[in-house]
């Protein structure tokens, strides 16, 4: 399966209570943050919800581990509870296990010409970036 990266580019000041609860199952928390996912049609259902938010596209190989090699934060921490009643989710990459999260720097040359507030078919900065994601990424790193 391909692998989607979402990035948070807006603060959630004054958003619907549906949004910030989906921003918070992304595990978006701040702004310039990532994560990766496995594509499925519930997560671009989540992703669609939050689109005024955040931006997202198709990763390829060499970003991913571009963005491992130099923003991944190895997982230190156990896999379940003292119970073993919850899992916590971790990020596996070449047999290593990183936190879910990877905290980027604001993009070299800025989001686009018209800024965070209108989308990316409009020469701005969020919405769906398919492929020109990596381009980003690579940029924030």
């Amino acid at each position: 399966m391909s692998k989607i990266a979402v990035i948070r580019i807006r603060s959630a000041i004054r958003a619907h209570p549906d949004v910030l609860h989906t921003l918070d199952l992304l595990k978006l928390k701040h702004s310039n943050h990532c994560v990766i996912f496995e594509k499925n049609p519930a997560l671009l259902g989540m992703v669609n919800r939050v689109k005024d938010y955040t931006t997202w596209g198709d990763l390829d190989e060499a970003t991913l581990k571009l963005l491992v090699e130099k923003r991944g934060v190895l997982w230190e921490g156990r896999e379940t509870d003292s119970k073993k009643k919850y899992k916590y989710t971790c990020f596996e990459f070449n047999g290593k296990k990183y936190l879910p999260v990877f905290k980027l720097n604001p993009p070299t040359k800025g989001y686009g010409r018209k800024g965070v507030k209108t989308s990316f078919t409009n020469s701005g900065a969020l919405g769906d970036r398919k492929e020109k994601i990596n381009n980003l990424i690579q940029r924030m790193i």
